[in-house]
């Protein structure tokens, strides 16, 4: 990557940290300070847990529909502004409804699809993968140190003191969005691997692997978001673990699960082999969540089911977006991908209803059998999933074709070797193509980009 394609994927990373840290630095003690509020119920803080991710599924593509239109850097300083807000509401509730209120405007501030569309804008299709995968990392990281921060400033004090500092996260990225260079696209320009294209959906919809992955991420985060509102519950009374040193436990069970994971992730890609590896992660899941609803007072036996829960969540959350911009029909990913991020966010959502009415019984351990028997059918549509080919997509310009080439174009692209998957887009003059380059015919496809080029 050259210089400024550096700079926007560091401006683009440090902005989903400084957000995603605020997101994730609540979830570890959420449930153990909100019953403090008036108002307060199991049920109730549940919702308050996963109400963020109802508004950010249902404003993940309006967001990124409305930076093509507008631009991305007002879309983003919108999006961190009902951030700031929501995350200043939140501190000051004195009730649990005063926070659900606040939550749910934290979410309002749906920028990822605004990231990841600034991203493709300042970046060549080349380096794209490349720049994704830095963001994705960033992701993990802020994951890893919100685990620690979280309990710690919980302990100073309190959810006021965490959502007072996820607001200046926020205002602080507010300040970043402003020293960003605006980056002006043409429509013709405007990369299909990140916009959400309505005409797309129904055939992005239809896609029995599309859709197995969007099932996949869906139940990969309601589990997530149910274990942390009844973990926090088990590590306090069961363990009888000071709040301050959760955190420290969570990043250890973290580690030991990334370690796992990867054998498994390098398997995986060396022998291709990913549905068989997915599949024993699910059931690293399904063990995970069933050892800890059984002997949650055994604090080894819980440390080993944490671990494989873990294992299995880090090979998931890493694969799964490599899975679905490799299986994403060429020139439709970026639909595919608005599809697949309403479903993590809505997944959020029910993970924490479905936690908070569980939590409701008095029985913690419910949450977790629960998570088990999702996971165990989750596993059966797990069969039938393809390993995903080794392919990237070009783009090329149609503008050098007369209008009967075009008319066959297609089907040539398609006759030569290593070409998986071409979408023609008129109305922008440009051919998506899938290839597979281990076994592509550079020479005949030479013969169609010839006086062309990528975007």
């Amino acid at each position: 990557m050259n210089s400024s394609e550096r700079y926007a994927v560091g401006n683009v990373s440090l902005l989903y940290a400084l957000r995603m840290l605020g997101l994730f630095m609540v979830l570890p003690v959420f449930t153990l300070y909100s019953g403090e509020l008036s108002g307060a119920t199991p049920m109730l803080i549940g919702l308050a847990i996963g109400i963020y991710g109802l508004s950010q599924a249902l404003l993940q593509i309006p967001f990124g529909a409305l930076s093509d239109r507008y631009g991305r850097k007002p879309l983003l300083l919108v999006g961190l502004a009902l951030f700031v807000l929501g995350s200043l509401l939140a501190a000051f509730s004195d009730s649990i409804y005063m926070m659900i209120a606040g939550r749910l405007l934290q979410g309002a501030g749906a920028i990822a699809s605004v990231l990841m569309a600034y991203l493709a804008d300042a970046t060549v299709e080349d380096n794209r993968s490349k720049a994704m995968a830095t963001v994705g990392m960033t992701i993990g990281l802020s994951f890893g140190v919100a685990l620690i921060a979280g309990p710690l400033l919980a302990g100073l004090g309190g959810l006021y003191l965490i959502f007072l500092v996820t607001a200046g996260l926020g205002a602080l990225g507010m300040l970043l969005v402003l020293r960003m260079p605006t980056i002006v696209v043409q429509r013709q320009q405007t990369s299909r691997d990140v916009a959400f294209i309505k005409d797309d959906l129904r055939d992005v919809l239809k896609d029995p692997a599309l859709l197995r992955l969007d099932l996949s991420v869906l139940l990969l985060h309601l589990s997530l978001t149910a274990l942390f509102v009844s973990l926090p519950m088990v590590l306090k009374t069961q363990w009888s673990l000071p709040v301050e040193d959760h955190g420290w436990v969570y990043l250890g069970l973290m580690a030991v699960g990334f370690a796992l994971m990867v054998p498994g992730l390098i398997y995986a890609e060396k022998r291709r082999q990913l549905p068989l590896v997915f599949r024993i992660a699910v059931i690293t899941l399904i063990v995970g969540m069933l050892l800890l609803g059984l002997f949650q007072s055994s604090i080894l036996i819980s440390c080993i089911a944490l671990a494989l829960f873990f294992a299995g969540f880090n090979f998931m959350e890493a694969s799964l977006p490599s899975m679905l911009s490799r299986l994403a029909p060429a020139g439709q990913r970026g639909t595919a991908m608005g599809v697949f991020a309403s479903c993590q966010f809505g997944g959020a959502f029910l993970g924490g209803v479905l936690g908070g009415a569980l939590l409701s019984t008095g029985r913690p351990e419910l949450v977790f059998y629960a998570i088990s028997a999702l996971a165990a059918v989750w596993f059966l549509f797990t069969f039938g999933m393809k390993n995903p080919p080794a392919t990237q997509t070009s783009v090329i310009s149609l503008r050098r074709f007369t209008e009967d080439q075009i008319e066959g174009l297609q089907e040539s692209l398609l006759a030569v070797n290593g070409v998986t998957d071409v979408t023609l887009i008129m109305e922008d003059q440009l051919a998506y193509l899938k290839i597979d380059k281990s076994r592509l015919d550079r020479r005949a496809l030479d013969q169609f980009t010839l006086g062309s080029h990528d975007v």
